[in-house]
């Protein structure tokens, strides 16, 4: 049995026996992760303590970002640690404040509650190469996350208020060797650094562990795509150094293409016009396919949905041509969150369609001519049965101000009954 996994055991028998003595509910069967955007406190108007965190077993905080010089940084350092409308912890001009000092309140509430930092994301994830280079560089990366994020080492922070924000570190490096966002820095010898860099995590982690006497959790969020996991990657030999892998089980395809389709199909139909197979289960089987545990594997769930315009009626708007991306409420042309879907849902000039092949759902307008692909409770709660079925580790979905509680629920009565 692997190391990560003989951890998790132990991790489990602690935390019901902990559960037992604090009178407090016993640890979950399955992870349930959503992720939190920084800038929720923003247009959003989404805070840390609107997180219903009784239904999630992990949050991650999204993002933290990497440097030129391949060393962790905040991403937002005024929504970070210096927003003194979110909260304080500590007195003074060292004390933490912002979305950290709020995570530490809000834990204090929910003792059984995991919060990571993630690392990277599409938009932070230019230096990951950089960082992961050298057998210098990754512990320079390495040390430079830790202290920031395990130890507290905030600038202008006295490391005792800084400490106990995070309980582990996710890396969302999108994507190794392969260019995701414009300008990432990528090199094939990716695909070995990101193994060595990882396992350069595991063992600073585990050396804090020591001091600590607290088990630190290391994931990463992985592309769905099969190439990515089995060319770019040595994914069985990164899973032997995680707890566990989030998989982006969504963006198969979006108002970027020039041809409607769902974007987080559960099963393949054989029907799309380009003969492509994406689909949750091609994904998963991949990764297990490859040597992974199922119980590390964690499917991603989409809590919005994308929108494409000028599409014709015919197959009731589904593979049909289209010109890009409807109006957006997102910040970008062709995404809406599911509340906002639901409300489309109610409009008399849209109709809502169900393939049972794939398990998936779509909104068409005649009136209009658009489409919009997403995910419902009822999807979800057929990717619930999947995870079950596969005996999979759980579900993540992005991101937590996008749902308004429906999808959620689902999640949680379907994992954690």
């Amino acid at each position: 049995m692997k190391k990560t996994l003989i951890y998790a055991l132990l991790a489990l028998t602690a935390s019901l026996a902990q559960a037992q003595e604090a009178n407090l509910p016993a640890a979950p069967g399955h992870i349930v992760v959503g992720y939190y955007p920084s800038w929720g406190v923003y247009g959003k108007n989404y805070f840390v303590q609107d997180i219903p965190a009784d239904k999630i077993t992990h949050i991650n905080y999204a993002f933290a970002n990497v440097n030129a010089e391949g060393k962790c940084v905040l991403g937002d350092p005024w929504a970070d640690i210096q927003n003194g409308n979110l909260g304080m912890v500590g007195e003074g001009e060292k004390a933490l404040k912002g979305n950290f000092a709020a995570i530490k309140h809000l834990k204090a509430r929910h003792p059984n509650l995991k919060v990571m930092i993630s690392v990277g994301g599409w938009t932070f994830s230019k230096y990951f190469s950089v960082a992961a280079r050298t057998p210098e560089s990754r512990k320079a990366f390495v040390d430079s996350c830790v202290n920031m994020f395990i130890l507290g080492q905030f600038d202008g922070v006295d490391p005792q208020y800084g400490q106990g924000v995070f309980d582990g570190i996710d890396i969302d490096w999108e994507y190794p060797v392969v260019v995701g966002n414009e300008g990432n820095i990528v090199d094939p010898s990716d695909k070995q650094n990101y193994t060595l860099l990882m396992e350069e995590f595991r063992q600073a982690l585990n050396k804090v562990s020591v001091s600590t006497g607290q088990e630190y959790q290391l994931s990463i969020a992985a592309s769905a795509s099969p190439t990515i996991l089995t060319q770019h990657m040595e994914t069985a030999n990164l899973a032997n150094v995680l707890d566990f892998i989030n998989l982006m089980t969504y963006d198969f395809h979006g108002s970027w293409d020039r041809t409607t389709n769902h974007h987080s199909s559960l099963f393949a139909s054989g029907k799309e016009p380009a003969g492509d197979t994406n689909s949750v289960e091609n994904t998963v089987k991949t990764v297990i396919g490859l040597g992974v545990d199922p119980r590390q594997i964690v499917v991603g769930v989409p809590f919005y949905g994308y929108t494409f315009k000028e599409v014709g009626s015919e197959g009731n708007g589904l593979y049909q041509p289209t010109t890009g991306g409807a109006p957006g409420t997102l910040g970008e042309t062709g995404i809406l969150s599911y509340s906002d879907i639901l409300k489309l849902e109610m409009n008399p000039n849209y109709r809502k369609y169900r393939d049972r092949q794939t398990k998936t759902v779509w909104l068409y307008s005649k009136k209009d001519l658009n489409f919009v692909a997403y995910d419902d409770p009822d999807t979800i709660k057929d990717k619930v049965a999947f995870i079950k079925k596969m005996g999979l580790g759980g579900a993540m979905f992005w991101e937590l101000s996008q749902d308004g509680g429906s999808l959620l629920n689902v999640l949680d009565a379907g994992l954690n009954p």
